[in-house]
């Protein structure tokens, strides 16, 4: 026990308490850096959040350092451990993205840990600069092209459609007609009564230049009485 007082007292080792330092400050970076891009995730509600960049952040960093560490103490090879970083982050993107009917969502989630898992192995090697860098340029690119993208049209949306009509027969030939002519699926249908009317509840996902050829072509169907879009949602 003496011995380990020894070893961890600044005074009797000072370079032990560099490294200390050092490590803390490498460590304390890269939870600040994946926190603040895990912010802007969880202010969009994305499923990979602030705790999840975070702690990727941090660990990726940790992992680095252990790599290092660890080649130095047992002379083995220093990129070993940090190699396998690539690999896992890879395991836990792809979890991140969900398939349902031909759709693929959270692309954009699972590229970010994947960028996230450098900062942090940049932090864990004492690129300060660069991690810091890599931070302030993905923060501004998931803000300022994701914007622009918006505005251009060339991010998909997913909308949620309401027809009515007299019969369910009718409205889902009228519906299906447009859907196959725009060459467009749905999500989702669902079939229900509204006072004397079928009321006919869909979700399409297409671009905004799509989805307004696809409301115009619906409101001129003469089997549609009522046609209105009650929701929309930019995709990931």
């Amino acid at each position: 026990m003496k011995e380990l007082l020894q070893i961890l007292d600044p005074r009797q080792n000072p370079s032990m308490a560099i490294f200390v330092s050092q490590v803390l400050m490498r460590l304390l970076l890269a939870a600040v850096l994946g926190g603040a891009i895990g912010l802007e995730r969880e202010m969009k509600r994305k499923p990979a959040g602030l705790r999840t960049n975070m702690f990727i952040c941090f660990g990726a960093a940790m992992f680095t350092i252990l790599s290092d560490r660890l080649a130095m103490q047992y002379t083995g090879d220093h990129t070993r451990i940090a190699a396998q970083i690539i690999p896992g982050i890879g395991f836990i993107g792809a979890g991140s993205i969900l398939h349902s009917r031909g759709n693929v969502q959270g692309l954009t989630s699972a590229a970010t840990l994947f960028v996230v898992a450098s900062i942090g192995m940049a932090c864990g090697g004492g690129l300060y600069l660069v991690a810091a860098f890599a931070t302030m340029l993905l923060v501004i690119a998931l803000n300022a092209l994701g914007m622009i993208e918006s505005k251009v049209g060339w991010k998909p949306m997913v909308m949620t459609y309401e027809a009515q009509g007299d019969t369910a027969e009718t409205v889902l030939e009228n519906v299906n007609y447009v859907m196959e002519r725009e060459n467009l699926q749905t999500q989702w249908i669902q079939v229900g009564k509204l006072n004397e009317m079928v009321r006919l509840v869909f979700a399409v996902e297409a671009f905004r230049s799509q989805h307004k050829l696809l409301m115009d072509a619906l409101r001129a169907q003469t089997g549609i009485k009522h046609f209105s879009c009650i929701s929309a949602k930019e995709q990931d």
